[in-house]
């Protein structure tokens, strides 16, 4: 291994790369990682030299409270090549803003704009070969940060370790879904961490989730914890439904994550002339739409899905298909994301920045 020192980061350099070892046309989403992961200790009340190592497992002390009172956050970001062998990310800032406030809801240190952003940058570089040329190509990003301080008296720790790790990827949750809307189980409450990227969060999705693949579906649409009427998120994702031209979906919330994908799309749809609403939907009003035929379409937005399209839903035991879209806004504002993302159409929001 080699060592180096870029912008105040450590740089220790695989002897070797797995590189020629990966399918990158199979790619499990998220099972494969490359060469370096970026690494920072949060100890002392400050945040400790950054590094850039081979990807390895870590060691921590079975007592680290991120074991036992889950102080663990994280985000999802993408980065593209061009076919000028150019690396974009899209909207990092928003990223790294997010990061922040989840960190401050779970009680555990912001992340420096320097650490986040130089570190991910340096990373990127150093991996470049691995990410890939192409729509529907791209390199999942995993920053997070765990609690690492030893102790289970319960209170926060005063130790933390954020990381990134890079995943090339190819589409995920392709194709249609069908799924059912929560009639007990809520995703998120008032008062709570809906809004944060928590690793709780999504643990504790995955058992209603399981209930509703037993049942032939493949994810669950979440309705609000107080009187389960309100429609918020599907699975992990924003959602959208369009009733007759009207696009609408769930302002953000102490319950609803302010999804990037979900603001850009929102924005695409706003100068594309497309009539939009940010507003609670009815799980009746939904079903009443699907009756009449005014409900046109309905889809998922996040960053690992893009655009995830649902083709029916299950209410109250009752499964409501939904028609083929002729002018599909799903398609239209996936193409339009993803160009901007892969610089096949001109960023007029200002979104990509050039690592």
């Amino acid at each position: 291994m080699s060592t180096t020192q870029s912008n105040k980061i450590e740089i220790v350099k695989a002897t070797s790369s797995k590189i020629n070892d990966v399918d990158f046309d199979n790619l499990s989403f998220g099972a494969v990682f490359t060469d370096h992961l970026f690494e920072c200790d949060f100890k002392n009340g400050e945040w400790q030299t950054p590094v850039i190592k081979p990807y390895a497992p870590i060691l921590m002390d079975p007592s680290s409270k991120v074991f036992h009172y889950g102080q663990a956050i994280f985000e999802g970001m993408k980065a593209y090549k061009d076919d000028k062998d150019a690396i974009w990310l899209f909207r990092p800032k928003e990223n790294h803003k997010r990061f922040n406030a989840s960190a401050v809801r779970m009680a555990m240190p912001e992340i420096p704009e320097a650490i986040f952003i130089d570190g991910l940058n340096e990373l990127l570089k150093l991996d470049a070969e691995w990410v890939k040329r192409g729509n529907g190509s791209s390199m999942y990003i995993r920053p997070f940060m765990i609690a690492t301080g030893a102790g289970v008296v319960a209170n926060p720790s005063d130790e933390y370790k954020f990381m990134i790790l890079l995943s090339p990827a190819k589409s995920y949750y392709a194709g249609e879904v069908k799924v059912i809307i929560a009639e007990h189980y809520s995703r998120a409450a008032n008062g709570g961490i809906g809004a944060a990227k928590a690793a709780g969060n999504y643990g504790a999705q995955f058992y209603p989730t399981n209930l509703a693949n037993k049942d032939g579906f493949q994810q669950v649409i979440w309705t609000d914890d107080a009187t389960h009427t309100k429609l918020e998120e599907a699975g992990t994702m924003n959602v959208f439904f369009r009733i007759n031209d009207t696009l609408l979906t769930a302002p953000t919330s102490e319950r609803i994550l302010d999804g990037i994908t979900r603001k850009s799309l929102l924005a695409i749809a706003e100068k594309e002339g497309l009539k939009t609403e940010v507003r609670s939907v009815l799980a009746s009003e939904l079903v009443e739409a699907a009756k009449d035929g005014s409900l046109k379409e309905i889809f998922g937005a996040g960053t690992a899905a893009v655009v995830s399209v649902i083709k029916g839903f299950s209410y109250k035991d009752e499964y409501y298909e939904l028609p083929k879209a002729a002018d599909s806004y799903a398609s239209l504002l996936k193409e339009k994301l993803t160009g901007i993302q892969n610089k096949l159409e001109e960023d007029t929001f200002g979104w990509t920045v050039k690592v």
